[in-house]
């Protein structure tokens, strides 16, 4: 018997966290719930989720402590993080500090539902192959250990940002639209009208970390009007 999808919600506004809980466990969720920070961090580290919606805004422990403790410690835990609508930063640190996506408040719980199902999917999704891409003679990308080693400096990855290398990686010989990383790394169906500026932050802290001049790329550059393209020297197989 396959166990259900199992939910770790960390959200201190009752009406809020009411609603998501009984929404998910009418879709078929186990969902288990923290209202405070600290509980909310022992649940996730002492647990077995599937995934975790993340407030960032928390009694005791803010929502950006949790996700990077919860980094430390596993880096493929999906997590969302619900934002202030208007607050860009939360958005950016919180993605940086390894979320895989964000929702902003006010939101759609449907959209919301939809967000967790694609995050879900994806995960599940396990590349097989272990395997470094060379950039350049002192920049190597090690996909199974989620870094890169730039001379003698390591740099580490999220998850995320290795799916998004592994599929520009994959498909180098053309640029990769924002609409299709959107599908294909995030799993989001291309007919939903999602609004997320994710692909454009996660391309700007890949860069951050691969280029020599981020404002200059010449390994993921962007192709006006096409999408993206990963350009590189050497790949190495496993």
């Amino acid at each position: 018997m396959t166990k259900e999808n199992s939910l770790l919600i960390v959200e201190d506004e009752p009406a809020i966290r009411t609603g998501l809980v009984d929404v998910f466990v009418y879709h078929g969720y186990q969902v288990e719930f923290a209202e405070d920070g600290a509980v909310g961090l022992d649940k996730a580290l002492s647990g077995d989720f599937d995934l975790i919606i993340l407030d960032v805004m928390l009694p005791s422990l803010n929502g950006f402590d949790i996700c990077r403790s919860i980094r430390e410690k596993d880096k493929d835990q999906p997590i969302i993080m619900l934002t202030a609508k208007t607050a860009d930063e939360d958005v950016i640190q919180g993605l940086t500090l390894g979320a895989d996506d964000y929702v902003a408040k006010p939101f759609s719980v449907a959209q919301l539902v939809l967000r967790v199902e694609a995050v879900l999917r994806r995960s599940k999704k396990v590349n097989s192959q272990s395997s470094r891409i060379r950039l350049s003679p002192d920049r190597e990308i090690d996909l199974l250990n989620l870094s890169i080693q730039i001379e003698n400096k390591s740099v580490a990855f999220t998850r995320r940002e290795i799916q998004v290398i592994e599929y520009l990686q994959k498909y180098n010989d053309r640029p990769v639209s924002r609409d299709e990383l959107l599908a294909e790394v995030w799993g989001y169906d291309p007919e939903l009208a999602i609004e997320t500026r994710t692909v454009d932050i996660h391309i700007a802290k890949i860069r951050r970390k691969i280029e020599v001049d981020p404002k200059q790329p010449q390994f993921l550059v962007t192709v006006r009007g096409a999408g993206y393209r990963l350009l590189f020297d050497v790949e190495s197989s496993q």
